[in-house]
């Protein structure tokens, strides 16, 4: 049955794979080998979440409210694959002829704000930077509501962010530069070591054992394990590294594209002190940023995906709730993530696995955010 429905689905795949092949190769056209490479990382990156429904969003959420963690160990695992080749790529790629910048910042009370505020939008909006694209890409017509809103969130921020810029911040640390690469990702072990075993005491003692893990039925249609989807995605996280030079991220493009509607319409954006210090990005092609690029290829793989496990199927009514809380998670998202340096993916995971003390921080304020974000959900009635 399941594959009559993927193969009925056929003229999606063909139409998904089309525009990530035509994507590929005007980046290639603007920016070279390197930028079309990243478009089909950005591909890989969207298969991989939607076959293992790999979300932050809601392995925060289920800590919380089921005492499960088997989506958090599979974080763990996601960062500390990754950060076995990153640490000593930006330690050493440089005398190997191969420069590797991380994501090494400092963190003060706008980022506090910001993750915060992105930690409760996730839960209203159902997802966080990659869940929001790979959910959308899937067919989810909230989830494409809640990207409108997160674009239009991350747009308005640029205007204030020379604003919250102003307020005081810790001086940026990375844990690379103090301790060597091998002790940076000794410190970075112990620490998701001891939150891994705090969420099987979690779990246990809520329900006597771990949850059995859900099984990989099949790597072409899915669904996949938690623990492949960690792999794959550290996979992804590597290749960009390698490719790009610096670690994945997904927000940052979500401004620009709201800059260049913003600016195509006649706000002027370009006088906004945030759009001076980006080179031209309003003018140039949007397919010479490689961010955008990625995030792209993470829509239509992750299009691909639904339509090979035979689910691609947009359903167009939606609630009143359903319908406000995309949008206020939307902007919610789209603002915090300005002021946080990113998201789950570019601040989280990007943080953690440059060996920048930010990346804590940011998991500290995020899931404090998305402690309340989880409360809402459940006195709005939202399962």
């Amino acid at each position: 049955m399941a594959v009559s429905i993927a193969k009925s689905q056929g003229p999606v795949i063909a139409v998904a794979a089309g525009l990530l092949a035509l994507i590929a190769l005007g980046a290639y056209s603007e920016a070279g080998p390197r930028q079309a490479v990243a478009v089909l990382i950005g591909g890989v990156a969207g298969l991989s979440l939607y076959h293992a429904s790999f979300g932050f969003t809601a392995a925060w959420r289920r800590i919380v409210t089921e005492k499960r963690g088997a989506g958090l160990r599979a974080q763990f695992v996601l960062i500390l694959l990754t950060s076995a080749v990153s640490f000593p790529l930006i330690a050493w790629g440089a005398q190997l002829g191969w420069p590797t910048g991380g994501f090494v910042f400092p963190f003060g009370i706008a980022a506090a704000i910001g993750a915060f505020m992105f930690g409760a939008g996730m839960q209203l909006g159902g997802g966080c930077g990659s869940g929001t694209l790979f959910t959308a890409g899937g067919g989810s017509t909230r989830m494409m509501i809640t990207l409108a809103a997160f674009v239009l969130g991350s747009v308005l921020a640029t205007a204030h962010l020379h604003l919250w810029g102003q307020l005081p911040k810790l001086p940026p640390v990375s844990l690379i530069r103090e301790f060597g690469p091998h002790g940076a990702f000794l410190v970075t072990a112990l620490v998701l070591g001891a939150f891994a075993l705090a969420t099987i005491r979690i779990e246990r003692r809520a329900h006597g054992e771990l949850a059995a893990s859900r099984p990989t039925e099949s790597f072409l249609t899915g669904p996949w394990s938690p623990m492949l989807g960690a792999v794959m995605l550290a996979l992804v996280g590597i290749a960009t590294f390698i490719v790009v030079g610096r670690p994945w991220g997904i927000t940052s493009a979500f401004a620009l594209w709201g800059g260049k509607i913003f600016h195509a319409v006649g706000i002027p954006v370009d006088t906004w002190p945030y759009w001076t210090w980006q080179g031209g990005a309003l003018e140039a092609s949007v397919l010479r940023d490689t961010t955008s690029v990625m995030d792209f290829g993470v829509i239509l793989g992750a299009m691909i995906a639904a339509a090979l496990a035979g689910r691609f199927a947009p359903v167009w009514r939606l609630s009143r709730r359903d319908l406000l809380t995309a949008i206020a998670g939307g902007l919610l998202m789209g603002y915090g993530a300005r002021l946080a340096y990113g998201c789950n993916i570019g601040a989280y995971l990007g943080g953690l696995v440059s060996g920048s003390l930010h990346g804590w921080l940011w998991l500290l304020f995020g899931f404090l955010g998305s402690l309340l974000g989880t409360r809402i959900r459940l006195r709005l009635g939202m399962g």
